[in-house]
This record gives structure tokens, C-alpha cells and sequence, in this order.
């Protein structure tokens, strides 16, 4: 990335994309049966706590210092990562 404010669009950019993820998990949730449901909905669930939390360090990103925003880059690819496996895994879970 040659910016901070390019990185901030991109993480912006993924989170609609997991927001959507979560969306058709959701109408998955609702079109199966009782037994798999639950486990539907605490996936759903987990992923949008870290959701939430990408949010917040994107969050603390915006307002870091030019010096600092290296060091929450990091920890925010580091969650990126996390979620996209978590997606993976519940894509793969439910098929």
C-alpha cells in the first residue's frame, strides 16, 4: 500500500465484502434445518464480533499519527487473516 488512506479504503472495501459473507451465511441460517441453525448462528455471531473488532482498529488507524499507523497496520491484517479463515471454514462447513 502507498498510503494510509489507501489502506483505510481497502479495509473498508473487505468489511462490506464480509458484511455481505455474513448476510448470505444469515439467509443460509434461516433456510436450515433446526439442528444446524444454532451452530449457523454462533458462527455468525463470531464473525461479527470480529468484524466489529477489524472496524474498531480500522478506526484507531484513521486517527494514528503517520509513525504509528505501521505498527496497527500489522494488527489489522493480523485480524484480517483470522476472519478470512473463519469464513473459509464456515463456507466449507455449511456446503
Amino acid at each position: 500500500m502507498n498510503s494510509k488512506e489507501e489502506y483505510i479504503r481497502k479495509m473498508q472495501a473487505q468489511l462490506e465484502e464480509l458484511n455481505t459473507e455474513i448476510d448470505r451465511l444469515t439467509t443460509r441460517a434461516g433456510e436450515a434445518k433446526a439442528d444446524v441453525m444454532d451452530e449457523y448462528n454462533e458462527i455468525i455471531t463470531a464473525l461479527k464480533a470480529r468484524m466489529e473488532g477489524a472496524r474498531v482498529k480500522i478506526e484507531e488507524l484513521q486517527q494514528a499519527g503517520e509513525n504509528a499507523w505501521d505498527d496497527l497496520k500489522n494488527g489489522i491484517d493480523t485480524v484480517w487473516s483470522s476472519i478470512q479463515e473463519a469464513i473459509s471454514s464456515a463456507r466449507s462447513r455449511f456446503k
